[in-house]
């Protein structure tokens, strides 16, 4: 079998400790303090995040996003995909180096969605976005650590508490949509959801395709039209 190589590592800003990037054959594999946090093969939940969000907004002609984690681009190509030529996407990536694998080694994975014109990257906390300006957005896409029981940052937390789902809700346009990626079901956060206003469906999708790989969990939470 051929080894993992490591190709370089990373400091995540804050409390987020060492973010690295291997490369086996033509696998890629991110991993945070020695676990991994996304593989190039299990791809199939990140794209249905985008999947699910987009299809609320199709008939939006000019629709603005807010994409919170860039990973390896996967659900950035996907909602490229699904997106009007009018549509305007943000991605908020904390760390730097991703936004540098994604320009190089991780550029070839999904067709380079970051030279896409209708792209601008922020390298901020998505918390941060969500803070500047209300009704910003038509839908906010978050695959953010790993989901509401993160990883690599404790202030990651404050994304998914009531504050951070009420920042989400204010910054969504009306009949707006919050599309959350998680690793696994969180009945506590579903309930914060529909505390902070919204209406919630809950969806498990599979890692890899519609049959294969480890269950993940979406949750695509609407804003009143109000």
């Amino acid at each position: 079998m051929i080894p993992w190589e490591l190709l370089e590592c990373a400091q995540v800003p804050g409390d987020g400790g060492e973010l690295c990037l291997y490369r086996r054959g033509g696998e890629f594999s991110i991993r945070v303090n020695g676990h991994e946090l996304m593989n190039s093969r299990s791809h199939g939940s990140e794209e249905a995040l985008a999947e699910l969000a987009c299809a609320r907004i199709t008939e939006r002609g000019s629709p603005r996003v807010l994409i919170g984690g860039l990973g390896m681009g996967f659900t950035l190509a996907s909602s490229l995909k699904r997106l009007s030529t009018g549509a305007r996407v943000v991605v908020s990536e904390l760390v730097p180096a991703v936004v540098k694998w994604n320009r190089g080694p991780l550029a070839g994975l999904c067709c380079n969605p970051l030279q896409d014109g209708r792209v601008s990257v922020c390298e901020v906390e998505v918390g941060h976005m969500l803070k500047q300006e209300e009704m910003a957005y038509d839908a906010i896409l978050l695959d953010v650590d790993n989901g509401p029981g993160g990883l690599t940052r404790e202030s990651n937390d404050r994304l998914y508490s009531q504050a951070g789902l009420d920042a989400s809700l204010a910054a969504l346009r009306p009949a707006g949509v919050l599309a959350v990626w998680s690793s696994a079901p969180d009945r506590a956060f579903a309930r914060r959801l529909r505390r902070s206003g919204f209406g919630v469906d809950e969806v498990r999708v599979r890692a890899r395709s519609p049959r294969g790989g480890w269950r993940h969990t979406i949750w695509i939470a609407v804003r009143g039209s109000g």
